[in-house]
């Protein structure tokens, strides 16, 4: 069996007038982040670890954010993209450990809706998706909420 690691980080800017997308999820907050697309912090980090596994590049190579087609595109048609390309070569996803950098609004109560979005995109189960946030307790650009980042770890094995 061949095993690969791959990991992702992103970082957007939060904002005021735009919608806040985590995980595939529209949530309720007074800021969003900004971007080219709905700017999806954690699919995009999610992307790239995907991508970064198998040496494929990033997520900017494959869906620029020059390209008016990638103008406030859903960041969950980039992840199903970027799974359509692991799947070309072989792979499969085993599991996705992620993690979330702010200090609002609180993650916990999305969580599962998260992971089964996540889920349901790669072919896997909810249990083997796992989300987390922590705040930076007030530090840098994420504490004074000028911001969000996600890191996220893929593995993928070979497919028979």
């Amino acid at each position: 069996m061949s095993f690969r690691i791959g990991f992702g980080i992103d970082f957007h800017q939060l904002v005021e007038e735009r919608d806040l997308w985590i995980g595939g999820i529209k949530i309720a907050h007074h800021k969003g982040a900004k971007g080219h697309s709905d700017a999806d912090v954690l699919l995009h980090a999610i992307c790239d670890a995907l991508l970064g596994a198998l040496s494929l590049g990033d997520i900017g190579m494959h869906f620029p954010d020059t390209d008016p087609a990638y103008k406030n595109i859903d960041s969950k048609i980039l992840l199903s993209k970027t799974f359509e390309l692991i799947t070309k070569k072989g792979y499969r996803v085993v599991n996705v450990d992620s993690s979330l950098c702010l200090e609002a609004p609180k993650i916990k109560p999305h969580v599962a809706s998260m992971q089964h979005c996540i889920a349901s995109i790669l072919k896997i189960s909810d249990e083997d998706v796992s989300v987390k946030a922590t705040t930076t307790e007030k530090m840098g650009f994420v504490g004074r909420e000028e911001g969000l980042v996600a890191y996220a770890t893929v593995l993928l094995e070979k497919k028979n």
